[in-house]
């Protein structure tokens, strides 16, 4: 990527913003008579657990200006992530995407409600985004989830991931694959577009064997990515589900230029309630993605909240042989 003064972002995302609606604890959504109210949103995930690391990031999105809309800006402001991208819906109409949440208890699964179809996300054209944004960030990020969730969505990010590749931005993708949202064939179909342009890809070994075909072992798929494609870093998450409550939280990455697989133990029955930092560390960026998902799922709502400090002591207590302390003091 071409060195520019005017990158004053690290990263920069492309995603819907939902309004995150739960019964409070374990309550049914058939059962509640209130709601807990929270933001979320795949690709603000990710642009919070990197602010929270230290860096400067921001989203572009689209919502309306009304007062749902204040409320998600500003909970998106408090955890520091720029909203200097966000496009208002101005029309009568418009509306935030919700969705409904439902915490699972063994050996009851959580459940989860959609309403975000022609919510003001689905009408975001190319030409509304600014064009100073793509030479504004050294890595820009998004999903398959945005991809899936209408054909203007899908051509709208397909064009974006090319105008930031032309720019010399870092272009890092999440298949994030979703069922409910389109087949492993639509999605196949559309991403494989997109790889010539990826630098950085991220893909769970499910889905590389069941949307993409790949066969052999995790590491010979993530390899045969890289060899398919100029994706220079292939990623992959390995959870195994014990309960809903009692997950084992591990990753592997894939180095193309130095041909080497990083992976480290993985956090071990936690309890579910950076590249860009370490330029280009593999290593350290499987470490804190270790840490942070693994701690992430262990706050309720969708948004991670451990800074830099929490992160780097977890990890080094995960490191540690022996007695630890009981507590952070």
């Amino acid at each position: 990527m071409s060195e520019n003064k005017n990158r004053t972002f690290d990263l920069v995302t492309f995603g819907q913003l939902l309004l995150r609606l739960s019964p409070p604890n374990n309550e049914r959504l058939m059962r509640c008579d209130v709601f807990e109210k929270q933001v979320g949103g795949a690709e603000l995930n990710v642009a919070t657990g990197v602010a929270l690391l230290g860096l400067h990031t921001g989203i572009i999105s689209k919502l309306p200006p009304h007062d749902i809309g204040s409320f998600m800006k500003g909970k998106i402001r408090s955890y520091g992530v720029s909203d200097d991208f966000f496009i208002y819906d101005k029309n009568p109409g418009a509306r935030v995407g919700i969705y409904y949440y439902e915490n699972g208890a063994y050996p009851r699964k959580p459940k989860v409600i959609y309403d975000r179809t022609n919510s003001s996300f689905y009408s975001l054209d190319i030409d509304e985004i600014p064009e100073e944004v793509y030479g504004a960030t050294r890595c820009f990020h998004t999903s398959g989830i945005t991809m899936a969730l209408s054909k203007k969505a899908r051509e709208t990010t397909i064009e974006m991931i090319k105008r930031f590749k032309a720019a010399g931005t870092l272009v890092s993708f999440d298949v994030n694959f979703r069922g409910n949202l389109w087949t492993g064939e639509e999605a196949k179909e559309c991403i494989e577009q997109i790889l010539p342009y990826v630098d950085i890809f991220f893909c769970s070994e499910d889905t590389a064997r069941l949307t993409f075909k790949k066969t052999g072992t995790a590491r010979q798929m993530m390899k045969r990515f890289t060899e398919e494609y100029s994706i220079s870093v292939v990623a992959a998450t390995q959870r195994i589900v014990h309960s809903p409550k009692r997950h084992t939280f591990g990753s592997v990455m894939y180095d193309a230029k130095k041909d080497e697989y990083y992976e480290e133990e993985p956090y071990r029955d936690i309890e579910v309630v950076g590249l860009l930092a370490g330029d280009g560390d593999c290593m350290k960026a499987v470490q804190f993605g270790n840490a942070t998902s693994a701690v992430k799922n262990t706050i309720p709502g969708d948004m991670p909240t451990s800074n830099l400090e929490e992160i780097e002591t977890i990890i080094k207590a995960h490191n540690t042989k022996g007695p630890q302390s009981e507590m952070a003091r």
